[in-house]
C-alpha cells in the first residue's frame, strides 16, 4: 500500500472513530438530559429533563404543554439522604409548565419525578426518578481546552494503535503526543475543571473514588508503560496496542459516572449526634 494512502487512511479512520466516541460520550453520560415524549389524550408532549446544573440559583425545569387543562407536579428528595419526598405544583407560564429544584452545594444531587395531570388522571413522565447534580460554573477558557486536549489524546491514541497494526514508523512519536495531550487535558486541565465544578482538584485514588479521575490516571499509567517499553525495546509493539486498548475502554465508560457527590445521610447523622 502507498505510504501516503496508508497515512491518510489511518488519520481518516482515527478521526471518524474519535468523533464517534465523542458522540457516544455525550449521549451516554449521566449529565445528558433525559428526553422523551408522552401522549395525553390526542396531544403528544415532548420533554427534556435536566440531569446537571451549573449556577447559583435553583435549577429550572420547563415542559411545553399547550393544553391548558393539563397541570403538573414534582416530587423530589436529596440523593443519599434520609429526606422524605417533597411535592410541589408546577406553575403555568404561557404554554409551559415550570418548576424549580432547590439549589444544592456543588456535588449535591437531587432525585426528582414529574407527573402531569389531566381529568384527575396522572401521567408520570419517567418510570424512575431522575437525578440532577449541581456543580460550579467552569470558565470556557478552561473547559474548552480540557475537552479539546482530551479528545486529541484519544485521536493520537487511536493513531498510535493503528501505526502499530500497519507497521508504521512513527509509533514512538505518537506515543509521546498521546502522553502529552492526555497529561494536559486529563490530569492538568481536568483537575482545574474538577476544582471549579466540585471544589477539589483531585477526588480519585488515593483520596477518593471518582471514576473520571481514576480512569484518566489509569490511561496515563498505561501510556507511560508503553513509552518505557519502546525505549527498552524499540521494536516493542505490544504495549502501545495495550495502552490504546485501555484508552478505548476508558473512553467507553460514560463521562461523570460515579463522580463527586455529597452523602447527605452522613451529615444528617452528624447533626443528629450533635443535638
Amino acid at each position: 500500500m502507498n505510504i501516503k494512502l496508508k497515512t491518510f487512511l489511518i488519520w481518516f479512520f482515527a478521526f471518524i472513530f474519535t468523533a464517534g466516541v465523542a458522540v457516544y460520550q455525550r449521549i451516554t453520560g449521566p449529565t445528558y438530559p433525559v428526553r422523551g415524549k408522552i401522549e395525553i389524550g390526542s396531544k403528544q408532549i415532548k420533554y427534556k429533563l435536566l440531569t446537571s446544573f451549573s449556577g447559583n440559583t435553583d435549577a429550572p425545569l420547563f415542559i411545553e404543554v399547550s393544553d391548558r387543562p393539563i397541570t403538573g407536579k414534582i416530587k423530589f428528595r436529596r440523593f443519599k439522604s434520609n429526606d422524605s419526598l417533597s411535592t410541589a405544583s408546577m406553575k403555568r407560564v404561557g404554554n409551559y409548565l415550570v418548576t424549580f429544584i432547590p439549589q444544592q452545594p456543588t456535588a449535591g444531587k437531587v432525585m426528582y419525578k414529574i407527573t402531569l395531570v389531566k381529568d384527575n388522571q396522572e401521567y408520570d413522565l419517567t418510570k424512575k426518578e431522575v437525578p440532577i447534580r449541581f456543580k460550579g460554573f467552569v470558565p470556557r477558557e478552561f473547559l474548552i481546552p480540557h475537552i479539546f486536549f482530551i479528545f486529541l489524546a484519544m485521536l493520537f491514541s487511536t493513531i498510535t494503535g493503528l501505526e502499530v497494526i500497519f507497521k508504521g514508523n512513527n509509533t514512538l512519536v505518537y506515543t509521546w503526543i498521546t502522553i502529552i495531550t492526555l497529561l494536559i487535558g486529563g490530569l492538568i486541565l481536568g483537575a482545574i475543571v474538577q476544582k471549579f465544578s466540585f471544589g477539589a482538584y483531585w477526588t480519585g485514588w488515593p483520596f477518593g473514588h471518582d471514576l473520571t479521575d481514576n480512569k484518566s490516571l489509569v490511561a496515563f499509567i498505561f501510556w507511560i508503560i508503553a513509552l518505557i517499553a519502546q525505549y527498552v525495546n524499540r521494536g516493542n509493539r505490544t504495549w502501545p496496542v495495550i495502552a490504546a486498548f485501555i484508552m478505548l475502554i476508558v473512553f467507553l465508560i460514560p463521562h461523570s459516572v460515579s463522580g463527586s457527590e455529597i452523602d447527605y445521610s452522613k451529615e444528617q447523622k452528624t447533626e443528629a449526634h450533635g443535638n
